[in-house]
């Protein structure tokens, strides 16, 4: 029979000399596996005779205890080993600063923002918010608006159309957001007072004007509204958004389809040192168009205007945020630049509050 001591030794030797769980797997099974060393003399005791049994089976079993016994105390010698290397290989520098969270780290586009901020100053004036589809009907967006059949602005030069459908009309994205004032009137009773923000979409590109833009408008229908509560509204209005404790507007006649009379608005300001200030100076800046609702699109609507009468406003969001914030090019609103949103958007959870400030 093999020299049992021998064996014993050679396979400790083999066990104090694994380096990782794999070779200490491979001398684990060619000891104690199905046809290991060691189980192969506990195999053999059924030849011998019952004393030699007796005797030899109690070192084979001695061995057996001892090689497992060295085993697992290798084994458990090797995790920690591993776990060693682990912990050295992944160290973290807790003296390191916190990587910016995303709350922290994100910014809200000036666009969103200052739509939030004319959301919370005309809530505060009595207004809902209306919303409607960007691709709008002709009849929508021009006919009842009291846009004449030949009106420059149905052209292709300054409208996105659609092909035409198997009825020949063509669908398009709205050029404004009136068609959502349509929809207001076709749908409500006044009293009406609502804002409607949005998208809207018209044939130009340069530094102030870009194919697709935002715009909020206004829409008040009452029995009596008439152009004082409309100037009150724009004072106020202005006041709240600019920040300022007064302002000063001249209304200059103008025309749109939709509106009459129909006025552009234009705010006092100073353009001292190339920056623009509202509430001061001897200069005036055109900031939105306005007037008392036409008539006809009354009647369009489904209102007598024997009985009612409204008036309604509208201005760019984007022009908005760009003499608020100091923007100088309305393209890089659209640029997806990571570099510009860091230095004008906003941190997430400043929420405009006219209580707190607007823009604080």
């Amino acid at each position: 029979m093999t020299d049992i001591s021998a064996l014993e030794t050679n396979i400790l030797a083999d066990i104090a000399a694994a380096s990782d769980e794999a070779a200490l797997e491979a001398v684990r099974v060619a000891a104690l596996g199905k046809k290991g060393s060691v189980s192969a003399l506990l195999s053999g005791l059924g030849k011998m005779s019952p004393e030699a049994r007796k005797t030899e089976g109690a070192r084979i079993n001695l061995v057996k205890e001892a090689v497992a016994g060295a085993l697992a105390e290798r084994r458990a010698a090797l995790k920690e080993a591993a776990l060693e290397a682990r912990l050295a290989s992944e160290t973290v520098d807790v003296t390191l600063p916190l990587r910016a969270q995303g709350a922290a780290a994100g910014r809200v586009h000036p666009v969103s923002q200052v739509t939030d901020e004319l959301a919370e100053i005309f809530a505060d004036m009595g207004f809902s918010i209306a919303e409607g589809p960007d691709i709008e009907s002709d009849d929508y967006n021009f006919t009842r608006l009291n846009f004449p059949p030949d009106h420059p602005a149905r052209e292709m030069h300054d409208t996105f159309f659609f092909e035409p459908g198997p009825d020949g009309t063509r669908r398009l994205l709205r050029t404004h957001t009136s068609p959502v004032q349509v929809r207001t009137m076709l749908t409500q009773t006044p009293p009406i007072r609502v804002i409607c923000p949005g998208r809207t979409y018209r044939c130009d590109s340069d530094q102030t004007h870009t194919p697709m833009f935002h715009q909020v408008e206004g829409l008040v229908i009452d029995r009596s509204s008439n152009l004082g509560h409309l100037k009150w509204i724009l004072e106020e209005f202005l006041k709240a958004f600019f920040e300022t404790k007064s302002v000063k507007l001249r209304f200059r006649p103008s025309y749109f389809p939709f509106t009459e009379p129909s006025m552009e608005v234009d705010v006092q300001c100073s353009r001292a040192g190339g920056e623009i200030r509202f509430g001061e100076g001897d200069d005036w800046l055109e900031i939105l168009g306005c007037g008392m609702v036409h008539p006809n699109v009354l009647k369009n609507c489904g209102l007598d205007p024997q009985t009612y009468q409204g008036f309604a406003w509208g201005v760019g969001i984007d022009r908005l945020a760009m003499l608020k914030y100091g923007m100088a090019d309305l393209r890089a609103f659209f640029e997806a630049d990571v570099r510009w949103l860091k230095h004008y958007g906003f941190r997430p959870l400043d929420f405009p509050s006219l209580a707190a400030g607007l823009s604080a």
